[in-house]
């Protein structure tokens, strides 16, 4: 059973846990306070395990505080990301509590990820699914947050503006339609939309 011989500062709200026996441990002082260690305490190797925990449980809630102050997370996402530094048990006790208080909210997040990929990167459905299967949602939820972009004389007219920006003047050169069809492909548009996309653009450029 461990005895610690001294509690002294270490390094901002980290305290050094000093024993009689062993290396030594880095405790939050926070943690420290709550269970009430100190100087000449005994502790079982089950209170001890106890103290362990409450710190590595901690240390996890804080890295998930600090990832959400840079970009929003699926409970998926977030899980995957803690767990490969903290045990399976605290990685969901950590998202459990953050989904609680609304923190990290799975609809809110696949809306935000629709409005990242079709308005701002200029993908397809087709291609957005993919990605927002990579971060953990649920189809349902995809399906939900892509709703308001599945029109389909919205999604042609998002691909005229596509063309027109990043691939008018690939259309002359030789192989050019298909190249251009082939590379809205991949930025996950249909060849149906695709082909009646560039025939409203055909139908532009007479008009002009």
């Amino acid at each position: 059973m461990p005895t610690i011989t001294e509690i002294g500062a270490f390094k901002g709200k980290t305290l050094r846990v000093d024993f009689a026996e062993g290396e030594p441990a880095f405790i939050n002082s926070e943690v420290v306070i709550g269970k009430g260690l100190k100087k000449g305490l005994t502790l079982t190797d089950e209170e001890w395990a106890e103290v362990v925990y409450a710190n590595e449980l901690r240390r996890a809630r804080e890295r998930a505080l600090y990832l959400l102050d840079y970009k929003d997370y699926s409970y998926v996402s977030m899980f995957k990301k803690l767990s490969e530094n903290y045990p399976e048990q605290i990685c969901y006790e950590v998202c459990d509590r953050l989904a609680e208080l609304g923190m990290i909210n799975d609809r809110r997040y696949a809306a935000s990820l629709a409005r990242k990929y079709i308005e701002v990167k200029g993908f397809g459905c087709h291609r957005a699914i993919q990605e927002m299967k990579l971060k953990g949602l649920s189809r349902e939820l995809i399906d939900e947050a892509l709703e308001p972009y599945s029109d389909p004389e919205d999604i042609r007219q998002r691909i005229r503006e596509l063309v027109k920006k990043k691939y008018a003047r690939r259309l002359s050169e030789e192989d050019g339609v298909k190249k251009v069809k082939n590379a809205l492909v991949r930025q996950g548009y249909s060849f149906a939309d695709i082909n009646a996309a560039l025939r409203g653009l055909d139908d532009d450029t007479e008009e002009e």
